[in-house]
This record gives C-alpha cells, sequence and structure tokens, in this order.
C-alpha cells in the first residue's frame, strides 16, 4: 500500500500544471475544434448550423475573393521574407560595434516594434495620402506632376503595405539577429582575419554560416506573419481592402466573412481552417531545414 506521500508525490506537479492547462484548453483548445466543428456546417452570426459536409471547401473553389485573397497573402509573404531576412541582419551588425551614440540608434529600430498597429497605420495613412509627406516632397522635387495612388490604387497599396511591414518588423529581427551573433566564435574570425580575409569575405565565410539556422528561424517567423497580415492592409485602405477588395488577404477575407449579423460562420470557419492548415505546412518545411541546417 502506498503511503500518503508517496501517493501525494505524483499528483503535486499536475496541480502546479492544472491553471495553465486550464487557461490553454477553455482558451486555445476548445475554440480550435469548435472552429473545426463549424467549418463542416452553415452556422451564422444568429447560432444554429446544419452540418453540410464539404460543401463549405466546394464553396471555396469557386469563391473567386477566395483565390484573390491568397493570391494576395501569398505575394506578400514572397516579397517580405527576402528583406526581414537581410535587412536586420545587417542592421544587428552596424548597431552591434561599441560606438558613442549606438544605444540611440538601437532604441530608434526598435520603437516600431512596440508601437501600437493602430498608431502606425496612421502614421503611414498620412505620409501615404495624396495630400501627404511623400507625395508633397516627390511634387516638389518635380519628379511627378499629380499624386502618386499609393493608397488607392490595387498594387501600389499592396506593396505600401508590404513596406510598413518591413519597417515594423526590423526591430524585432534586430534583436533575434543580436542575440544570435553573440554566440558566433570570436575565434574563427580571428583565424580568417590571419588568413587576410577582409570584412565582406569574414561575413560571408564564417558569419553567415554561424547564422544559418537563426536566418531560417527569421524566414518561418516572418512567413507565417506575413501570410496572416492584416493590419496593415486594413488600417491603409480604410478598412475596404482596397479598391473593389482587390487587396484583401486570407484574415481580411475571414474577418469580412464571419462578421455581423449577416456573417457566415460556418465558411469563415472553413476559411480559418484552410489558412491553419497552410501556416502549419510552413512552420513544418521550416522545422525540416533548421534541422537539416543544425546536422551541417
Amino acid at each position: 500500500m502506498r503511503s500518503p506521500a508517496r501517493v501525494s508525490r505524483w499528483y503535486t506537479p499536475w496541480l502546479f500544471l492544472l491553471p495553465g492547462l486550464a487557461v490553454v484548453v477553455t482558451f486555445s483548445l476548445v475554440p480550435f475544434v469548435n472552429m473545426i466543428v463549424l467549418a463542416f456546417t452553415n452556422a451564422t452570426a444568429l447560432g444554429g448550423g446544419q452540418f453540410t459536409g464539404l460543401a463549405n471547401f466546394r464553396r471555396m473553389l469557386d469563391d473567386p475573393k477566395f483565390w484573390v485573397a491568397l493570391r494576395n497573402s501569398s505575394l506578400y509573404l514572397v516579397c517580405i521574407v527576402p528583406p526581414l531576412v537581410v535587412l536586420p541582419l545587417l542592421i544587428a551588425l552596424l548597431v552591434r560595434k561599441k560606438l558613442p551614440g549606438i544605444t540611440f540608434f538601437r532604441t530608434a529600430f526598435f520603437t516600431p516594434v512596440i508601437a501600437s498597429a493602430v498608431v502606425v497605420g496612421l502614421i503611414w495613412t498620412w505620409l501615404l495620402d495624396s495630400q501627404g509627406l511623400v507625395n508633397n516632397v516627390l511634387r516638389a522635387l518635380g519628379w511627378v506632376s499629380r499624386p502618386v495612388p499609393f493608397l488607392t490604387d490595387e498594387w501600389l497599396l499592396l506593396f505600401s503595405a508590404m513596406l510598413v511591414t518591413v519597417w515594423k518588423g526590423l526591430g524585432y529581427y534586430m534583436i533575434i539577429y543580436l542575440a544570435a551573433l553573440g554566440n558566433v566564435p570570436g575565434d574563427l574570425h580571428e583565424a580568417a582575419q590571419v588568413d587576410g580575409a577582409g570584412p565582406v569575405r569574414r561575413f560571408f565565410a564564417v558569419t553567415v554560416p554561424a547564422l544559418r539556422p537563426t536566418m531560417v528561424l527569421v524566414a518561418a517567423l516572418s512567413a507565417v506573419n506575413g501570410f496572416r497580415v492584416f493590419s496593415e492592409i486594413y488600417l491603409l485602405s480604410g478598412g475596404s481592402g482596397g479598391p473593389g477588395g482587390a487587396d484583401t488577404s486570407l484574415v481580411m477575407l475571414i474577418q469580412q466573412t464571419g462578421t455581423g449579423l449577416t456573417g457566415n460562420v460556418g465558411y469563415a470557419s472553413a476559411l480559418s481552417l484552410v489558412l491553419f492548415v497552410i501556416t502549419l505546412g510552413l512552420l513544418l518545411v521550416t522545422l525540416r531545414l533548421n534541422r537539416r541546417e543544425e546536422a551541417l
């Protein structure tokens, strides 16, 4: 027969974990399972819903809005990942140097990370508006005769939102690179310098190979965040998703479909399930690449 001390020994850790597990189950697991169930129903914002099998997914294949949103989210991912992998690394190399006043530049690059998405959207809307600072400067320099439609043209609006995403993400990924640069062996740099390698050659021969797993991680994080873009396009377009909704992203389509009294919760859940599968696929591919880099 077990003594009371031995009996209490096995469940004591679970008592400490119980509050955290309850929060995860209540606010993550239950809504996730509910989303999967709703994806196979015709549920609306007013409740109810009957099981409809794969009807929502068949509707998705014939929905032009879905394909436009998928195109925009995919294009967003492809365009923002390369600059968000390279530029923060270069900035981290610059601000890592111990120079007078370098702390100011580190803070300046990190400030957009902690800024509210609404504030960022308002700032860039003011900058890129037809009467905004950028257009006024371009006209003052004589480079354009009419305002550039940064916020009203289908493609210019999408690329303006990408610019905001890159600008806002530079500081966050810079911090990740700064932490990783601290683990690059200094003796390798010294050995390469003794062999006559210059700064550029040492960067590609020593720094880049050492940071390759971190670069894969940054690519994964920026890819997932880029594919789930919402606030940048929403704020720059004033919530409309661009002219005729041409710049709507997948998350914006989910928001537009599933909210309001006429919201189609079942279809929005099916869209959310597709978004989850794609982002999970991106993470699995990245995880595989990261393991391969670590094995080299």
